[in-house]
């Protein structure tokens, strides 16, 4: 029985309930289901991680036949134990209460990518064309430039072509701009992105500045810095002396 299966049935029995007030619950049934729909999430996680049964029995220190026992909805695990697996398989412990699996879900991204690569593909050439008018430019210019061959340029520009990332580079580099100039960053993708990056560069910082950073308590200086830094510069220098004329 598949997981769209055990989520219908759940539903029906939910309807036959309404319908049967009467009638005896049958908890035995409904633990027995809802350990079979646990399995089967969790099964989907792992492979979604691309985790093996084994690599989770030793991350549990438990048998390998014992994870399969949860997989198949023989046995059920303790939430400190669904907790740890979340936290390996990379995601939330709320996905193994839930009713849809990763495969789905990302059946459906798959499904959007070659769209969202054509999209993309078309940004990034009127970017370059845009890039190129402004740098003054003709096509022959930046072929001679890029020792990329005119055609080239023209079909990466029209979005019926695209350009590798490292003849990219060079044809940035020739129209004065950087790859961060055709990155996406207005989508999900590039929001994601933009944090990851984000990221990267607060955990850079010295341990002292994160942790300051990362105290709720000091938010109101962290508006005082950004305020500061939009400030222009004579207006800085004005508040410089003023808070130099207080302590003195």
């Amino acid at each position: 029985m598949s997981f769209d299966d055990f989520a219908a049935k759940m539903k029906a029995r939910k309807k036959n309930d309404d319908a049967e007030q009467d009638k005896p619950y049958d908890f035995g049934e409904s633990y027995r289901i809802r350990a079979k729909m646990l399995g089967v999430l969790m099964r989907d996680a792992r492979l979604n991680a691309a985790r093996t049964v084994e690599d989770c029995a030793r991350l549990l220190r438990v048998s390998p036949q014992q994870i399969e026992a949860w997989e198949f909805g023989d046995d059920v695990p303790s939430l400190p134990q669904l907790e740890l697996l979340a936290y390996y398989l990379d995601v939330p412990v709320s996905h193994f209460w839930g009713l849809e699996t990763l495969k789905n879900s990302r059946a459906e991204k798959e499904h959007n990518q070659p769209e969202y690569i054509r999209l993309r593909n078309r940004m990034i050439g009127a970017l370059l064309r845009q890039a190129r008018e402004e740098a003054e430019l003709s096509i022959e210019d930046l072929s001679a430039a890029s020792g990329i061959a005119a055609a080239s340029i023209n079909a990466y520009e029209m979005g019926e072509a695209e350009p590798p990332v490292h003849e990219l580079s060079v044809l940035a580099s020739g129209v004065k701009k950087n790859l961060d100039y055709f990155q996406e960053s207005t989508s999900q993708i590039g929001e994601l992105l933009a944090m990851r990056l984000a990221w990267q560069h607060f955990s850079e910082l010295p341990e002292d500045v994160r942790e300051f950073a990362a105290n709720p308590v000091n938010i109101g200086f962290i508006h005082i810095a950004v305020m500061l830094s939009k400030m222009p510069s004579d207006r800085l220098r004005q508040v410089g002396a003023s808070i130099l004329d207080i302590t003195m």
